[in-house]
């Protein structure tokens, strides 16, 4: 129950990392996956429940302490994104949900995801966008303070940033395209936190279908499906 009201009950979270592991397919037996940044582990634990040998980093030491309690707790290792303690071509695919955003330097995060990716493996990631923000300078300002925004990133950046790594983009998805969903999305971001988030998930279910409505191409979170060449 504390997983589920810490990871799922969210706005954005359910939609968004269940995007991704649906991306990376139900069946996941033999397949080596790492979760970058992954906190305490939870969305590693979805691919490990899905039969995947799931590894998830981070250097929240305390979250990652909380994670051995989780069911279906993945591998959990304390080390640097920038630094992935790893063999090249160690892994199936990488799953990174919103953290390269938070990194100083994102190439260098992307750099090492790529390397550990085997050939024809496939990272699922998803970035800040905050494709609106500047007509909301105040909640812009909050959310990248409040959660330490480095970069914004758009498919498009993301796109070159993987080009150059070898890596080819498949498929992406916006989520909070329109207007006033993204305002939702930052206004709770800045002032809400876990309790208002979790106060909104009811709306979800609008937000998504305001989401196949409006075109493909901004919003506050972007989604990333790319695969590395073989």
């Amino acid at each position: 129950m504390v997983a589920f009201m810490g990871h799922q009950v969210h706005v954005c979270r359910y939609r968004e990392a269940g995007t991704l592991l649906d991306w990376m397919g139900g069946d996941l037996r033999g397949r080596r996956v790492l979760d970058v940044a992954g906190g305490d582990g939870y969305w590693a634990g979805q691919a490990r429940r899905r039969g995947a040998d799931a590894v998830s980093i981070d250097l929240a030491r305390k979250k990652m302490v909380y994670g051995r309690t989780l069911a279906n707790a993945p591998a959990l290792i304390e080390c640097d994104a920038l630094r992935l303690p790893f063999a090249d071509g160690s892994f199936d695919a990488v799953l990174s949900v919103c953290a390269i955003e938070h990194f100083d330097d994102g190439g260098k995060s992307l750099d090492e995801m790529a390397r550990v990716l085997k050939p024809g493996g496939e990272i699922f990631m998803s970035a800040d966008v905050l494709s609106r923000a500047d007509a909301w300078p105040k909640l812009r300002d909050a959310h990248k303070s409040k959660y330490h925004v480095q970069h914004t990133y758009t498919h498009d950046s993301l796109g070159k940033l993987m080009d150059e790594r070898g890596l080819d983009l498949v498929r992406h998805s916006y989520q909070f395209r329109t207007a006033a969903a993204e305002r939702l999305y930052l206004s709770l971001s800045a002032y809400g936190g876990k309790v208002g988030f979790n106060a909104a998930a009811p709306l979800a279910p609008l937000v998504a279908m305001g989401d196949r409505k409006a075109p493909n191409e901004r919003g506050s979170i972007v989604l990333i499906r790319a695969r590395k060449r073989g």
